[in-house]
């Protein structure tokens, strides 16, 4: 069965994406926890990190690096945070979140997501 990244990398499932190559992709996180808030993902489905072959596994820390910073470059932030949680979906996945100087502490999630936010933030990242 698809999971919901499964199906945003197919095009069932519209996203905001960041920046896209042909094995990975870098989309904002609908519920962010702060602005900038983006999920890099392998497109090939596989639910767990440590599931990735090593080769891939390597791939994807070298484009969240990238990823992190086109962050850095966009969004007013002191560093990029990076974690990986594996349970809500079943696809492996990263999360990069701008912080503060205070770290996740200091997080504030963004007023609004409406689709003009969102669209606006990714715009700003993907340049």
């Amino acid at each position: 069965m698809d999971s919901i990244f499964t199906k945003i990398i197919k095009g069932e499932i519209p996203c905001y994406k960041v920046d896209e190559n042909d094995r990975f992709i870098a989309f904002l996180d609908i519920n962010p926890k702060a602005e900038g808030h983006t999920l890099v993902i392998p497109k090939k489905q596989i639910d767990r990190i440590w599931d990735l072959d090593d080769e891939l596994y390597h791939a994807l820390w070298d484009y969240a690096k990238e990823i992190a910073a086109k962050i850095e470059n966009a969004i007013a932030c002191d560093r990029v945070g990076m974690w990986v949680e594996g349970l809500e979906v079943p696809h492996a996945h990263v999360h990069l979140v701008p912080l503060p100087s205070n770290g996740f502490y200091g997080l504030k999630k963004p007023e609004k997501t409406d689709d003009a936010y969102m669209q606006s933030v990714a715009q700003k990242i993907s340049k």
